[in-house]
């Protein structure tokens, strides 16, 4: 039901371009609106992928896990984050200002975005656990602390993205509102975690990769975790919040 009712919405008869709120403010847009939030966003990254980087450890005795030591996983798991961030910057924008998808794939076009978008998302954790499975560097020491915070924080997340595919559906998460009217028309979901938090994916999800790291004790991916959580609020602040003016007005 979570992956095929929605879903079923994406390939609706849509509204004429010219007939709908979207297509009144692609006429209004311009490319600086396009790249808004993008010369920060790309500042920052840098600026926290060096943070990063500088904090990880590499013992030179540090076995390997697919060829890769912990602390080149952790490179690669940062570069991918910042991969997925950008492609989803560029996408959305790309979508929401010129309609970019739609014109390009039809009716198919959340399909073929979806097929982009979640291969990067879900090599956020997995690589996080490569990393923490190949560190030897551990954080505290203290396995047991460490484990029941690491459990908590996963069920945390766990129950988040529990709501957010229930309650707010993937079409919806995976940015329907810059592809469809009725997903812009759509009222604020308040069931689940949604009775806490407006952005349950990034305020409570993203804990789980807290949990990754603590359950595995490894420093590695402590410091991957970090990155990628601060990272995805600079998105937010930097494309998303943006988007959300342009799409709800005052109410975004």
């Amino acid at each position: 039901r979570i992956w095929f009712r929605p879903y079923r919405s994406m390939t609706k008869k849509r509204p004429p371009e010219h007939m709908s709120r979207l297509g009144n403010l692609r006429t209004q847009s311009t490319w600086r609106d396009i790249i808004e939030g993008q010369p920060q966003q790309i500042a920052i990254m840098v600026l926290m992928a060096l943070g990063a980087m500088s904090l990880l450890k590499a013992p030179a005795d540090a076995p390997t896990v697919l060829f890769l030591t912990s602390r080149e996983w952790a490179v690669v798991s940062i570069v991918l984050a910042c991969v997925h961030q950008f492609v989803t910057a560029a996408g959305f924008r790309l979508q929401l200002h010129r309609n970019l998808l739609t014109k390009w794939f039809g009716d198919r076009d959340m399909h073929v975005w979806a097929a982009v978008f979640m291969p990067l998302l879900v090599a956020r954790p997995i690589t996080l656990c490569l990393v923490g499975w190949a560190d030897t560097v551990v954080i505290t020491g203290w396995r047991v602390p460490e484990i029941a915070l690491g459990l908590a924080l996963i069920g945390v997340a766990v129950w988040g993205m529990h709501s957010v595919l229930v309650y707010f559906t993937l079409p919806r998460a995976l940015g329907g509102d810059h592809f469809l009217e009725e997903y812009a028309a759509m009222p604020m979901v308040r069931e689940g975690v949604f009775k806490y938090t407006s952005n349950a994916m990034y305020g409570i999800v993203f804990l789980g990769l807290w949990g990754i790291a603590l359950m595995f004790g490894s420093w590695n991916a402590l410091v991957v975790a970090l990155f990628q959580h601060g990272f995805i609020w600079v998105h937010m602040y930097c494309t998303e919040a943006p988007d959300m003016r342009w799409i709800y007005g005052a109410e975004g």
